[in-house]
């Protein structure tokens, strides 16, 4: 534990924050001052951990979690100023994990709380799905109709919006009732069973860290408190590796650009703002962009991954930032 704080250098970063504040005179503007409320665990996996916390005082630029993962290296994950939960993915089961959030300004971090999570306990029976389908469909069709049907909650078909190489994207709907949350469970690319925790409020997730031309099969769950109420399943089946143009695909963008007249419809005229980075850490970055007329669809962020490999990440059309771990 004292080789992972000084790592981490929290000791030393603490009194230096917290001085500042304690000198500055009474008479500077309160309303500016940031403050980070207890950060909480909202829910574990055998691999993730859900956390959350509180900005009771001012606001934050953006936010940073620092911990370890399962290999025991420090991760630093940026986080969206506006945020106020986050699920850390890649972690072991059964396993004692220091959290630090920084809250910061700029790059000056402000203010910083932590806590400590342990992991759930493997629990690889629970990936055995066929043979609960049945049973969750029999409830269903045998349920009497006198049950109080707003508490009724019904998953609607998983489909498969989008693949690549190394990621599947996944959409569901709810047509009846609400949920809390939802898990999503799978097998990753090393066939080790994975849970993935998801806001109730969600339905779609880009499920990363897949491998190329391989069969996924997905398992949703719809939960009400840790009551599993309805569940749905799906295929995915990942795209073959490529060697992306990424030069070529560039100039012809620029090409395309330069090009365009200036008579040609706006309404119609999509626009791609410049790509900027807003945020890095020894192992993610941080992109923003905008646009600037129009709209798209969706949009693909090609790169290359620490091993070498060409990676494509779908993202969607609404978004305007993106973080590449």
């Amino acid at each position: 534990a004292a080789e992972e704080l000084e790592e981490l250098s929290l000791p030393s970063e603490e009194p230096q924050e917290e001085k500042p504040q304690t000198e500055s005179p009474r008479s500077e503007a309160l309303p500016v001052r940031a403050v980070l409320g207890e950060l909480k665990v909202s829910s574990v996996t055998p691999s993730s951990v859900q956390l959350q916390w509180s900005v009771p005082g001012g606001s934050f630029g953006s936010f940073t979690l620092q911990y370890r993962d399962a290999q025991g290296q420090p991760q630093a994950l940026p986080i969206d100023g506006g945020s106020r939960s986050v699920t850390v993915p890649g972690l072991s089961p059964s396993h004692r994990c220091r959290f630090h959030l920084y809250g910061l300004r700029g790059r000056k971090k402000i203010d910083h709380v932590s806590t400590e999570a342990v992991t759930a306990a493997a629990e690889p029976e629970e990936l055995l799905l066929p043979s609960e389908k049945p049973q969750h469909e029999k409830h269903r069709t045998e349920s009497p109709a006198s049950e109080a049907p707003l508490m009724r909650a019904v998953l609607g078909e998983l489909r498969v919006s989008s693949v690549t190489p190394s990621s599947a994207q996944l959409q569901w709907s709810v047509p009846e009732g609400p949920f809390d949350s939802f898990t999503l469970q799978y097998g990753d690319a090393q066939g080790q069973p994975q849970a993935l925790p998801i806001d109730g409020g969600s339905r779609s997730v880009t499920v990363p860290g897949l491998s190329p031309s391989r069969r996924y099969r997905f398992h949703l769950y719809g939960l009400r408190g840790r009551k599993r109420i309805d569940h749905v399943s799906t295929e995915a089946v990942t795209e073959e590796p490529e060697e992306l143009p990424l030069p070529s695909a560039e100039q012809k963008l620029e090409k395309l650009q330069t090009e365009l007249p200036p008579s040609d419809a706006p309404p119609v005229q999509a626009v791609l703002g410049e790509l900027r980075i807003s945020s890095v850490t020894p192992n993610s970055v941080q992109l923003q962009w905008s646009v600037p007329e129009g709209s798209f669809d969706s949009f693909v962020l090609q790169y290359r991954d620490a091993q070498g490999h060409p990676q494509a990440l779908p993202i969607d059309g609404e978004s305007r930032s993106v973080m590449v771990p």
